[in-house]
């Protein structure tokens, strides 16, 4: 908080943002500052979740739904450089830029080993961000406003002892109706199928639980994950 309180626009940020997203956590009965938040992003419905977790255990609350507001490329993973498309997997913030072109952003530790091994030999590409403004060729924007609060709440999160803030992106909603409809569309037997399949894993772990699963990446590029208990 120290260091990014320096930054004239995450100084006004919290003048303009802090008392709201107090709030927003105290109406979920969630401690401030966070023990400890989550993010999801759903592609298909335009929409990044806020999680935080509550004060006993592993178990996290939904906090506040985001819009995300402009897109780029078309459903499933990025896989090289220049392909315009938005990552899907299992990423952590990485980065934090008070100056950035598209004001505040939350940058993403894309490609992860399981990109680096479905990839293929060519360059992954990379600067993947969660950032204010309304344009993107891969990112995820909320607007200037939107960005304020998931900035500050992600700024005390780390500050309050979170190293690794996890970010989930998904093409869409993963639960039985919705990934049948992926299915139907990239053909039940493709590559892409498999991939959303290995993602719908870990979305149940989470759905059924509200606890992050252990998240590891097997030789084959393959998600692989421990239910936390």
């Amino acid at each position: 908080r120290e260091q990014q309180m320096r930054c004239s626009r995450v100084e006004a940020a919290y003048v303009k943002r802090s008392n709201d997203v107090v709030q927003m956590f105290r109406d979920k009965d969630l401690p401030w500052p966070p023990r400890g938040i989550f993010l999801r992003a759903f592609k298909r419905d335009a929409m990044l979740e806020l999680w935080g977790k509550e004060a006993k255990g592993n178990a996290y609350v939904l906090v506040k739904r985001y819009q995300i507001c402009a897109s780029s490329g078309n459903l499933g993973p990025k896989r090289r450089v220049g392909d315009g498309q938005v990552p899907e997997g299992f990423y952590h913030v990485r980065t934090f830029n008070p100056a950035s072109n598209f004001h505040l952003s939350l940058g993403l530790d894309y490609p992860n080993a399981s990109d680096r091994i479905l990839g293929g030999k060519g360059p992954p590409g990379g600067d993947i961000f969660i950032h204010g403004n309304c344009v993107t060729i891969g990112c995820i924007p909320v607007t200037d406003p939107m960005i304020e609060e998931i900035y500050i709440v992600a700024v005390e999160a780390r500050s309050n002892g979170q190293q690794r803030i996890p970010v989930h992106i998904f093409p869409g909603k993963l639960d039985e109706a919705g990934l049948a409809d992926l299915l139907r569309e990239a053909g039940e037997e493709s590559e892409l199928a498999r991939f959303w399949i290995n993602l719908q894993e870990g979305y149940e772990v989470f759905e059924k639980t509200h606890v992050l699963p252990d998240i590891k990446v097997g030789r084959s590029g393959r998600y692989r994950f421990n239910v936390r208990h």
